[in-house]
Order: C-alpha cells, then structure tokens, then sequence
C-alpha cells in the first residue's frame, strides 16, 4: 500500500501578502470568536463549581437560628413567652467513601467537559476549511466559465463577420449566440454564488471577509495524510469524542461506588450551642439558661424500600448503556475513515486523469477551430469543442475539491486541528 507523509502538509503554508487570510488565521479566529465556543467554555467551567461542591462534604457545616415561642400557658420547663438562640456545627466524620467517590466522579466530568469543548473547537475548525474549500472551488469554478465566456465570445464576434461575407448562415450565427448567452448567465450565477461563500465563511470565522483577503496557497499543492493504520490509531486514542465517553464510563463506575456507601453506617460529630430566654426577645428576659453540647452520631439505614438497590443498579445499567455507545461509536469511526480513505485515494489518481482531459480538450478545441475556419467542420462540433473543455476544467476543480475535503475530514477524524487552551 501506498504511504503518505505527513498530514496535510501545505494547510499552515504562510500567506505571501501581509493582508492576506490563510486558513490558520481564519481557524483562530472561528474559535475565538465564535459563541458557540464560548458556550461551552461556560459549560466548563460550570463543571468546576461542580467539582467544588463535590468538595463541600468535607467541610464542616454551621447553621444557626432564633426561635419565638408563644404557649398558651407556661409549663414546668417552658415559660409562656421565650425565645432560644442557637447554633451548630455539624462534621461528617464517614459516609462510606460517598465523599470521595463523588469527588472523583466530579474530577472525571470536568474533563468530560474539556474533551466536548476540544470536539467542538475541531468541527468548527473542519466547518471553517470546509467554507474555504468551497470559496476557492466557486472561485475556480467561475474562472472556467468567465473562460468559456470569453472564448465563446470570441466565436460568436467570428460569426458575425462570417455571417457578413456570406460563409454562414443566420440560424448558425443564432447557435452561438444561444451558448453565448447561456455562458453569461451561468457567470453571473457563478459570481453570486461566490459572493454568497464568501459571506458563509465569514459567518463561519465571525469575522467579515473579502475575496481579496484570501490567500488560497493552502489549494498549491495537493494534500498529503499519514497512513490510513496510523490515522486509526490516532483517532481510537485521542478523539474527543471517544475519550468523553470513555470518562463518562469511569465516572459512571465511580459513582456506583459513591451510591454503595449507602450500606455503611455514617459518623458525624456535631458541637451546639443554645441559649434559652423568658422572652420574645433574647437577652431581655430574666431568667437565662445557655448549653454547650458535643456529640457523635452514629447513624445507619436498615431499610429504606429498596431504594439503594435501585440506585445502585441503575448506576450500573448507566455504566453498561455508555460503554455500548462507545462501542458503536468506535465502530463507526473506524468505518467512516476507511470510507474517507477510499475517496481520498480514488480522488488523488483521478486528479491527474482531470487534467489530462483538460490538454486532451484543449488540443481538441484548438484542431476544431482550425477546421472550421477551413470549412471543414459544422458550428455545433465547434460548440461541442467549448462545452467539452469547460466540463473537463469543471471537473478538475471538483476532483480537487474533492481531494481537499477528504483530506481536511481526515484531519478532523484524528483531531488534527491546532488545539487552543480551553481557559482562553
């Protein structure tokens, strides 16, 4: 099998005017400025407060309050109208490990977290080269019929002179302006349609944009990928993708045991203090009785009607659902790369047969014209002539567009986009 070297050589080549736009920059400034980027930037950093309360079991917890009661008579212990000032400060000592365990689930979620925001920076950097694949390819594209525009017209201010002398008639000369027409209109839609890609990419980058800003020196030359083996093992081991699940699989698997502390007895050791007044206000009364308390509570669930058991299995139903998806993820990853290297290839060797029907097509027009001024061949040979070097042209930029697009899927499968640091 063939080997290839390097993954998309020419997509960091520099731009050779200092105005210019490449394909890097506009990548930069996708996911600088997108808001979708920030979104989950957001969504990141939400993980860390969940990290944090995670961490809150382990500290201490104080409560405080002020109590009023009125009684409809006094009692032995309780004068009608009193009031209790209190406090506490409650410690768990053990749970179970739940602590732990959550803290742990909360870790293996934040990065969860990191991985979706990396995912989504690549596939707007794949969407990003995508836009710009499609510029350069309607830009390509309009350049082949403004060609064939102008050829045609050439023919066309031929018949007209032609037509005078008599070595034509009217109806032919009606041919070419039929084509000549049809050429026109098919470069003004080509021209709006290059104006409309030009605003696609930069909704894209967020960032207005002009044809002269774009370099295109990344479509120089054509683009080379590693081997298909080595891409695979690329993108099982570090696609964002893959690697969220995968920590979803672990925090899943932490937090079956987090939810199996609820076996264990719980320890907590609380400190209070109360102050008791015979009156609605504290601190106003006569008679005043305070109390420091310290205790250790040991507490344990016998029963709670199955509760635990049900939790405890749908954390590991969670664990098992999340481990098929990866399965059929991977699966499916696999498959579509070997798709992309299927076209890829086939794309790359009909490069060179585009363009040799592009000289097989020019040499042809060129023998035609010089016939048909000789009389020895028909207006529509002539016609057939043009059509068929504009389609061998068109077909050129599609196979590179083509070549381009798998290339730059291919990157995107084995993350190979430049990362940016997720605390930006």
């Amino acid at each position: 099998m063939k080997r290839f070297s390097l993954i998309l050589l020419p997509l960091l080549f520099a731009a050779t005017s200092a105005m210019a736009l490449d394909l890097a920059e506009m990548q930069e400034s996708a996911t600088r400025n997108r808001e979708i980027i920030k979104r989950y930037q957001v969504t990141l950093e939400k993980s860390g407060k969940d990290l944090e309360r995670a961490r809150s079991g382990y500290y201490p917890s104080l409560d405080i309050g002020y109590q009023v009661n009125n009684l409809d008579e006094p009692t032995l212990y309780e004068h009608r109208e009193n009031s209790s000032v209190y406090s506490t400060v409650t410690m768990n000592l053990f749970a179970g490990f739940r602590d732990r365990y959550s803290i742990e689930s909360a870790q293996i979620l934040q990065k969860v977290e990191g991985y979706r925001l990396q995912g989504v920076e690549q596939d707007i950097q794949l969407n990003v080269a995508l836009r710009y694949l499609s510029v350069y390819e309607r830009k390509a594209n309009l350049t082949v019929t403004s060609d064939a525009y102008k050829t045609l017209e050439r023919i066309y201010q031929d018949g007209q002179k032609r037509l005078q002398v008599g070595l034509i008639g009217k109806n032919e000369l009606l041919k070419f302006k039929v084509d000549l027409d049809n050429a026109n209109i098919t470069e003004q839609k080509g021209q709006a349609d290059l104006d409309k890609g030009v605003q696609l990419l930069g909704r894209e980058i967020n960032q207005a944009v002009s044809l002269e800003e774009l370099s295109f020196n990344e479509f120089s030359l054509l683009p080379q990928v590693e081997e298909q083996e080595v891409c695979q093992e690329k993108m099982l081991t570090r696609r964002s993708e893959l690697l969220a699940l995968e920590g979803l699989t672990e925090s899943a698997s932490v937090q079956v045991k987090a939810e199996q502390g609820a076996y264990y007895p719980r320890l907590d050791m609380v400190g209070s203090y109360s102050r008791y007044d015979d009156d609605f206000i504290n601190g106003e009364g006569e008679i005043t009785e305070e109390e420091l308390r310290a205790q250790m509570v040991l507490s344990m669930n016998i029963f709670d009607g199955f509760s635990r058991e049900s939790t405890i299995s749908r954390a590991k139903l969670t664990v098992r659902e999340i481990q098929y998806d990866l399965a059929e993820l991977k699966s499916t990853l696999t498959t579509d790369l070997a798709n992309l290297f299927i076209d890829y290839r086939v794309s790359m060797a009909n490069v060179e047969v585009a363009r040799e029907d592009i000289r097989h097509a020019e040499e042809n027009l060129r023998i035609t014209q010089l016939k048909y001024k000789e009389g020895l061949q028909r207006e529509s040979d002539l016609l057939d002539a043009v059509t068929n070097l504009s389609r061998a042209r068109y077909n050129e930029v599609a196979v590179i567009r083509t070549v381009f697009e798998n290339a730059f899927r291919i990157t995107r499968m084995v993350e190979g986009f430049r990362y940016r640091s997720t605390s930006s």
